[in-house]
């Protein structure tokens, strides 16, 4: 095949592979499927941040860690129309939209060119198999678990359980709360024992005063019990592995640097510790990882940044700290995430990860 008819051909499959598009609706619908809102950090700001009032079917989708107005420019140049952004560009409230503030303005420029944006953040560093699982695949490790698991909030906080003592009793309850309750979503079951309803908080004033205003409201006893949140496995921010080959420290930082792609990090020995000494455990978290790693028992904590105090107290507790600044700890798993999100949406997007993006720090 002479070089005209290749270029033809591969033109031909690109110009084939742009013909498909997906709705922007269900672009977000497949992302939340991967990583739920609900594993994100309270604090945190995740999610669809910005939809274009028009333009709403989703072509290509472009990958950064940080949406700066550099790789703004390279979003346009290279005919995005969604944005996943790592860290949320959208974090604190916005009193105006304006040209004065760099965040303004790209929110500005993605509503002008209908462009959409989205931050999935904590979402992905509590995700099994998300940023953590591949940090810490550097050093491979056996026995990898989150440091702190993530809980799922149940959906009714509180059980409400009615003793009976006829099968009377049961079918009046049952038919009382049905009637009066279905407006509260609760659930509502019983047996030959007691009815139970699960229920909100603000759902509870209104059971216990059915339940008083019963015509046999003295025989009725009941219990109120709060529902506890329930540990979600595999998922969870940081994560801790056992070495199970022997491992120096020395070695531990070549393994950091080349999987992460970096030719330099910072470290800090633990008290007592040298290059050539053996690491049996280690602990890490994307980002700021101070409060994470805090209280962990592991020979070596890797992350992005930690405050000087910080690293003093971690090495005089025994743990050696890599730290490779903020963003360098995570941006490598956009490579990971691309074949996913293809697959994800079944072929129908064109995934791009930046090339403009970077830490904004650099060792020179």
């Amino acid at each position: 095949m002479n070089l005209v008819s290749s270029l033809r051909q591969s033109v031909g499959k690109y110009l084939q592979f742009r013909h498909y598009s997906m709705h922007l609706t269900e672009v977000v619908k497949q992302l939340n499927s991967l990583a739920p809102t609900s594993l994100a950090e309270s604090w945190d700001n995740v999610g669809l941040l910005v939809e274009p009032y028009t333009k709403k079917e989703v072509e290509v989708m472009l990958l950064t860690n940080d949406l700066t107005e550099e790789v703004m420019d390279e979003a346009e140049e290279r005919g995005a129309d969604f944005i996943l952004s790592y860290h949320p560009p959208v974090f604190r409230p916005l009193k105006s939209i304006t040209s004065k503030a760099w965040k303004e303005r790209i929110v500005a420029r993605c509503l002008e060119k209908g462009i959409a944006i989205y931050s999935p953040h904590t979402c992905y560093d509590a995700l099994e198999g998300g940023v953590n699982d591949w940090l810490i695949q550097a050093f491979g490790g056996e026995e990898v678990t989150p440091l702190q698991p993530s809980t799922s909030s149940p959906k009714h906080s509180h059980q409400v359980c009615v003793a009976v003592s006829s099968e009377s009793e049961v079918s009046a309850l049952v038919e009382m709360f049905t009637t009066h309750l279905d407006q509260f979503h609760s659930f509502i079951r019983s047996n030959d024992k007691c009815v139970e309803v699960l229920c909100t908080e603000r759902t509870l004033p209104t059971i216990t005063n059915l339940v008083s205003s019963s015509g046999n409201a003295s025989s009725l006893q009941l219990t109120i019990t709060k529902l506890e949140k329930v540990p979600i496995g595999g998922h969870g921010m940081g994560r801790k592995c056992k070495i199970v080959h022997s491992m120096t420290i020395r070695e531990s930082v070549n393994r950091v640097k080349s999987h992460l792609g970096l030719p330099h990090i910072r470290l800090a020995l633990a008290h007592g510790k040298k290059l050539d000494s053996v690491i049996r455990s280690v602990a890490v978290c994307a980002g700021s990882g101070a409060s994470v790693l805090r209280g962990a028992c592991a020979d070596l904590w890797l992350t992005g940044e930690m405050s000087h105090h910080e690293v003093l107290d971690a090495n005089h507790q025994g743990a050696t700290v890599i730290l490779t600044d903020h963003s360098n700890s995570e941006r490598g798993f956009l490579k990971t995430l691309q074949p996913q999100l293809l697959n994800l949406l079944d072929q129908k997007v064109e995934v791009l990860v930046s090339e403009k993006d970077r830490d904004p720090l650099e060792i020179v």
